[in-house]
């Protein structure tokens, strides 16, 4: 059976499927980007606490170095890293909930190809169930 030949029910779950995976993936791509985050500022406070208390700290503004005080540049860092922990976390329940919707629209897909096939209302159906961690 084509795409053309799918029934609406089907197609609308279908077009469902393909949003959750799409909402699936831009949620992995933020985790990624606030996990690179929290590694760089992790390495940028580990490499404060190698400085010296008289040593000199520059911090970036755009393009440019602005000298800073070690205690404020460790302040502004640890409150960038509890952000990123918290973006994280929710980013992360995020992905739960999308993983959980996208088996139960996967599952109601089945079904219905189940129940279609077995009321015999027509060819069968190739579907396709990709597998969802």
């Amino acid at each position: 059976m084509s795409e053309q030949e799918l029934p609406p029910w089907l197609k609308e779950q279908v077009v469902r499927v393909n949003q959750l995976q799409q909402n699936l993936q831009a949620i992995l791509m933020q985790k990624q980007q606030v996990e690179i985050e929290n590694v760089e500022v992790s390495k940028a406070l580990e490499e404060l606490k190698k400085v010296g208390v008289d040593e000199t700290v520059y911090k970036t503004a755009g393009p440019v170095l602005i000298k800073a005080n070690k205690d404020v540049i460790v302040k502004e860092l640890e409150e960038k890293k509890e952000l990123a922990n918290t973006r994280a976390m929710v980013l992360s329940k995020q992905e739960t909930r999308l993983k959980e919707n996208l088996k139960e629209v996967q599952g109601k897909i089945d079904e219905m190809v189940r129940g279609a096939s077995s009321t015999g209302t027509g060819a069968s159906i190739n579907h396709r169930n990709p597998k969802v961690d």
